[in-house]
């Protein structure tokens, strides 16, 4: 049994497209989390996962390709405008901006998908 574990972290690990698919689903996870805090006036969680959900948009702004063409740079005003919006979400208890981020996190899972065939 725990050979199967490591082998399958093996194969999430060694597929980068995999990876990102995986970042991108920690993030939906991690806005979920934060939206009940937010409900249950719950302050240390809210900005628990907050700054989880910032760690994981910084992440993918550190992968990015630059070299790759626009779409990196494209991404990379994506993911800070979304770190900006969580700032201001996390401040101001705004559940509409954390859904606002959700929908652009499944935008993006779904464009990754398609792109990459996962």
């Amino acid at each position: 049994m725990g050979l199967d574990v490591y082998n399958q972290q093996a194969a999430v690990t060694e597929d980068p497209y995999m990876l990102i698919l995986k970042l991108y689903e920690g993030l939906l996870k991690y806005l979920s989390f934060v939206k009940e805090a937010i409900e249950n006036d719950n302050i240390e969680e809210k900005f628990k996962y907050i700054n989880k959900s910032i760690a994981i948009f910084d992440e993918l702004r550190n992968i990015l390709d630059f070299e790759g063409g626009d779409i990196a740079y494209y991404l990379d005003g994506l993911y800070l405008y979304q770190i900006e919006t969580l700032f201001s979400a996390g401040i101001d208890n705004n559940l509409s901006s954390i859904e606002q981020v959700t929908k652009v996190v499944k935008g993006l899972i779904d464009a990754w998908k398609e792109e990459t065939g996962l």
